[in-house]
């Protein structure tokens, strides 16, 4: 009877990505990069909002029909535009930072954020009137802006780890 053999202790190795990282690593950089630009990925549309004189919660209240649908009262859609715009942001910073490459990352970001914006305005957002009803450029901007600073986010998190 031959020997059996026992196998490596896999105990402390963590298993990677076929790029290396870990994947609570990458989870980790994820949620970091799409906290803060879900907070400052609204900027471009606040500024134009204030410039043109136009209301500055319509965008959110636009994002809160995507999870109430007909709703029409600020009171209720507010808070849908919450859960959905924290939902939608750490979603695609997941995949940002599965798809966006190691090296180049900031120079790719904004050719990521165009792509949401065809997906988020132009195939989703035409099926809700509020969306459709926003003026397109500022909206294609804060998405330029949510993926360059997702992109910023993982460049330095990744460097800060030497990856």
């Amino acid at each position: 009877m031959a020997a059996v053999r026992p196998r490596p202790s896999t105990a402390g190795n963590r298993s990677r990505r076929p790029d290396g990282l870990a994947p609570d690593a990458a989870i980790g950089d994820a949620i970091a990069a799409g906290a803060v630009a879900a907070i400052v990925s609204g900027l471009p549309s606040t500024l134009h909002a204030i410039v043109t004189r136009r209301s500055v919660l319509a965008p959110s209240l636009a994002a809160g029909t995507l999870l109430l649908g007909g709703e029409r009262r600020p009171s209720r859609l507010l808070p849908a535009a919450a859960v959905a715009h924290a939902a939608l942001s750490l979603g695609w910073a997941v995949v940002l930072a599965a798809c966006l490459p190691r090296r180049h990352t900031a120079a790719w970001a904004p050719f990521a954020g165009l792509a949401i914006a065809a997906l988020d305005l132009g195939v989703v957002g035409r099926r809700y009137p509020r969306i459709r009803a926003l003026p397109l450029a500022p909206q294609i901007a804060d998405h330029v802006a949510y993926a360059l600073t997702v992109g910023a986010i993982l460049r330095r998190r990744r460097r800060a780890r030497g990856d």
